[in-house]
């Protein structure tokens, strides 16, 4: 079982200035919440600190910055009775303890001054609860009023006070439960996690850009498929990304069925998890089969088919950027085009790979390519052992070939040896259908492997194709 007192652990400078600051205006301090749970559970240090005040929180932040040497600015948030300061590279946010009151249509409280066992109630779960005092009479001491330390020894996310209050609250609250259990490896009590079904329509209250946030956390996770699984569990995903629990439909006609490609999402999300913490990544990877339910067919000479999923899947993303509030810049952009290459690589490695085909891809990849191929290696999720070691085995001969291609051909950031500008002045020609076709014809050269990538061979070849086409040099 864990300690009862922490006053050595709590050896950051600013709660020496927290502690004298209280002192000093005559108010009790306790840090409490996140940083106090995984101080307890030895985990990396939180570069956020959380200060509740039983008086002003506003006016021990101004005396915390007052007694700092460089005395940091203060940013004070009079609506919410809330301020901040940094001090190095932590951000340390002060609150008076209060207690909260909602209404049905709002997860914003209304709030009113507390005790700290008021502000621990309000909390979302009991091990964010715990708080640290850092009063003189009882310094280091935890003051944990619902047994959060028990939860934390036995894995446990569980809610201070009756679930079906503190999820109807604040819904997001719902999201957080999973996510927490998602980063701690815990599990959410049965009785909470039977309340977030029960509440999970009040979801709709929460701003899309509060639910990505969370969906961006989960997605960071070392095994995401945790947090979608429980999404899925209490029927939220459904409410979120139906896209996704579109593809949990399994079908068999005439004795064909097909994967289950919700469940062959998870576990690409989680393949890719060790190989990249690039979260725009991850998305693709989430979102790389979206477009198969729509798209899925069935005949008696092919089977299941879903051609051409990647290209509404690709279609789809933007869709689902813009409900949830995503990014639509170029972050929405990679996650669109990993969406619709998401096949490409796979096609190839299962035919003879050859040069123009290479080059095709490192063309339209660009400087993706590396994160197609992390991408679509994770897309591998065969259980035959021999098909896994033959797939990645010719997935290592594309890699291969990539780099041969492209150290030769330099199409990765392809520029033309000859520019449409150069094109109009040999021939003496304004922005015309004849500049464009042989622009595009001296690219097609190049990337189908007929001339090399350079300025020469790509003026001989252009000549020669402006005398069929009977276009005259300049004088």
């Amino acid at each position: 079982m864990f300690d009862k007192n922490y006053s050595s652990a709590l050896n950051h400078k600013i709660f020496e200035v927290v502690s004298r600051a209280s002192r000093e205006l005559n108010v009790d301090s306790y840090v409490i919440g996140g940083f106090v749970r995984d101080l307890i559970l030895q985990r990396d240090a939180k570069k956020d600190i959380d200060i509740v005040a039983v008086g002003s929180g506003i006016a021990l932040a101004l005396k915390v910055s007052e007694l700092l040497p460089k005395k940091p600015k203060v940013q004070v948030f009079k609506n919410y009775g809330t301020a901040m300061l940094r001090f190095g590279d932590t951000d340390i946010e002060f609150v008076g303890a209060r207690k909260e009151s909602y209404q049905s249509d709002s997860r914003n409280p209304l709030v009113e001054d507390g005790t700290l066992q008021d502000d621990q109630n309000r909390r979302d779960f009991t091990i964010n609860a715990l708080a640290l005092s850092l009063n003189p009479d009882n310094y280091g001491d935890l003051l944990d009023p619902f047994n959060g330390i028990e939860d934390l020894a036995n894995k446990t996310i569980k809610t201070p006070l009756n679930p079906d209050i503190t999820y109807s609250d604040d819904p997001l609250r719902m999201l957080r439960a999973i996510r927490f259990a998602s980063q701690l490896g815990f599990e959410i009590e049965r009785e909470s996690l039977e309340s977030i079904s029960r509440n999970k329509d009040r979801i709709k209250i929460i701003s899309g850009e509060r639910i990505v946030e969370e969906l961006n956390k989960i997605l960071a996770t070392d095994k995401p498929s945790t947090g979608f699984l429980l999404l899925y569990q209490t029927s939220l995903l459904e409410l979120i990304l139906p896209e996704l629990t579109a593809l949990n439909q399994v079908e068999e006609i005439e004795g064909h069925t097909h994967k289950n490609n919700f469940y062959h999402t998870l576990e690409v999300v989680d393949n890719i998890a060790p190989n990249t913490d690039d979260v725009w990544l991850r998305w693709a990877a989430l979102l790389h089969d979206i477009g198969k339910a729509p798209t899925k067919k069935f005949n008696k000479k092919q089977g299941w088919t879903f051609h051409g999923h990647e290209f509404l899947g690709g279609k789809m993303v933007k869709k689902i950027f813009e409900r949830l509030h995503l990014p639509l810049n170029q972050k929405m952009k990679f996650v669109q085009k990993m969406v619709m290459m998401s096949s490409r690589p796979i096609v190839l490695s299962q035919d003879l790979v050859t040069d123009s085909a290479v080059r095709r891809l490192v063309f339209d990849a660009g400087e993706d390519v590396e994160n197609l191929m992390i991408l679509c290696e994770a897309d591998i999720t065969t259980k035959n052992p021999m098909k896994f070691r033959k797939y990645h085995h010719n997935f290592e001969i594309v890699r291969r070939k990539i780099v041969e291609v492209e150290e030769r051909d330099h199409v990765r950031n392809f520029q033309p040896p000859i520019t449409g500008e150069e094109i109009m002045a040999i021939f003496n020609l304004p922005p015309s259908r004849e500049i464009g076709i042989l622009k595009d014809a001296i690219k097609e050269a190049i990337l189908e492997g007929e001339i090399p990538n350079e300025y020469d061979a790509a003026y001989h070849f252009m000549m020669e194709l402006a005398t069929k086409m009977k276009l005259k040099k300049a004088e």
